[in-house]
């Protein structure tokens, strides 16, 4: 079997591509915050990023950067601030947040109109509920990378689902996205022990365990298309939960960490955004 490497940089530029064209049609500049605290080189780098994608599509990245001893009232009320800023389309807090400052409260903070990562208590429960119309993005680039293969995913039809692990931002939420297309997905998190069976039966597999490089292609069934969501450090850089060489041959389609669901999730986010401008007109 030839295995499709699933390209999430090319879906990434096209998706933004299509964004930019809608953002110039706006009657207003739509502006994005991303919070960062502290001076993490590995968080100054992600909000960068995400400044320069903003600012490729026309959207106006407006800096909000903190010191790591800020309070956490403090930080609330800048938050505050930040939500009253006329045009403001979304806010996210770059994590993860000093130890000393409570991330629920911080997060919880973020007007639930504008927090475009769906990580406050409000825009979770919203997403949960069915109704928003925004999501998680890493958990969205999942589905969008899933969709780009065209095996028509819209329904079950008889395909069986597997996702690894249950974190907040993609197991969880992934969960729940294939159970609003018709699916009955199997969970497996770290006391699952008939994981071997799962695994071996299933035509989709979801994962955002951070086990670097744990799915073998011995352990996967002929054909199954499979999304890797997944982060690790090891001595060769940033490596997924898909052990990628091994799964050639046998697994129809996969996504590559780097390269896959990053990209996607970047494009999802602003998505999400691009809904808060739509929604202000």
């Amino acid at each position: 079997m030839i295995t499709t490497i699933i390209d999430g940089r090319k879906l990434s530029k096209e998706i933004l591509a299509g964004i930019k064209e809608e953002v110039a049609t706006l009657p207003f500049q739509p502006i994005f915050c991303d919070v960062l605290v502290g001076d993490n080189p590995v968080s100054s780098q992600y909000v960068n990023m995400k400044r320069k994608k903003a600012e490729e599509i026309g959207i106006h990245f407006h800096e909000a950067f903190f010191p790591s001893d800020i309070t956490t009232e403090n930080l609330v009320n800048e938050i505050g601030r930040l939500n009253k800023i006329p045009n403001m389309c979304g806010i996210i807090v770059q994590l993860p947040l000093p130890a000393s400052l409570d991330c629920r409260a911080v997060l919880d903070a973020i007007d639930q109109n504008l927090d475009v990562d769906c990580l406050g208590t409000v825009a979770s429960e919203k997403f949960y509920n069915d109704v928003t119309n925004m999501g998680f993005p890493t958990a969205l680039a999942c589905m969008g990378l899933l969709d780009s293969t065209g095996q028509g995913f819209d329904s079950s039809a008889g395909r069986y689902a597997v996702v690894m692990g249950f974190g907040d931002l993609v197991g969880k939420p992934v969960n729940a996205l294939l159970k609003a297309r018709g699916f009955n997905p199997d969970v497996i998190r770290s006391k699952t022990e008939n994981r071997e069976i799962l695994l071996k039966r299933a035509d989709i597999i979801i994962s955002g365990m951070g086990k670097g490089k744990y799915l073998k292609g011995e352990m996967i069934k002929e054909g199954a298309v499979i999304i890797d969501a997944g982060t690790s450090e090891s001595d060769s850089g940033i490596v997924g939960d898909i052990d990628l060489e091994s799964v050639k041959g046998i697994a129809s389609f996969v996504s590559p960490v780097p390269g896959g669901v990053g990209p996607m999730t970047i494009a999802m986010l602003f998505c999400n955004i691009l809904k808060v401008a739509k929604k202000i007109l």
